[in-house]
């Protein structure tokens, strides 16, 4: 992996290999990269997993098994833009399984804890739109949904 710009790391409590393989499943252009691992000098118990590297369409992470002492926090999430209501559905779907949970106005945290933002293209357009009424009726929609209907959005957004 390139050695410029910025890569995410994760903190992860020895699930950091197991969140990377998981993570590439979820989604396309996704590839794992080096893994590093604990020696004698500790902390953790030599030969298991320090980090791995991994990349998103093309955002670096390296998920770090660091321990306990931190967990992730809804103050960060990434936003995952789709093109169309099957993508939010794929997504949704994939990072709600196996105990992720459904949050409100299209968030959820992955089964790692770990914060998303499943955005439907033009969603944004709407609810930041000139027009005060329009962008108002497509944010009191937003506000009543879990994962994001787009058809539905527009729905109120257009007034009808």
């Amino acid at each position: 992996m390139a050695h410029d710009g910025f890569t995410t790391s994760l903190w992860f409590d020895g699930q950091a290999e197991e969140a990377a393989h998981y993570y590439i499943s979820v989604f396309k252009n996704s590839r794992l990269g080096r893994i590093t691992r604990y020696t004698e000098a500790g902390p953790g118990t030599p030969g298991s997993v320090l980090t791995v590297e991994f990349e998103i369409n093309g955002q670096r992470f390296v998920g770090v098994n660091g321990g306990p002492q931190f967990t992730f926090d809804p103050a960060v999430s990434f936003q995952m833009h789709c093109e169309d209501q099957r993508e939010v559905d794929h997504y949704w779907s994939r990072l709600t399984e196996d105990g992720g949970e459904e949050g409100h106005c299209g968030w959820l945290k992955d089964k790692y804890g770990l914060s998303w933002q499943v955005i439907p293209d033009g969603l944004i357009d709407m609810i930041g739109d000139p027009d005060a009424e329009k962008a108002k009726r497509a944010s009191e929609a937003v506000y009543t949904m879990k994962k994001l209907d787009i058809a539905a959005v527009r729905k109120a957004y257009d007034g009808a």
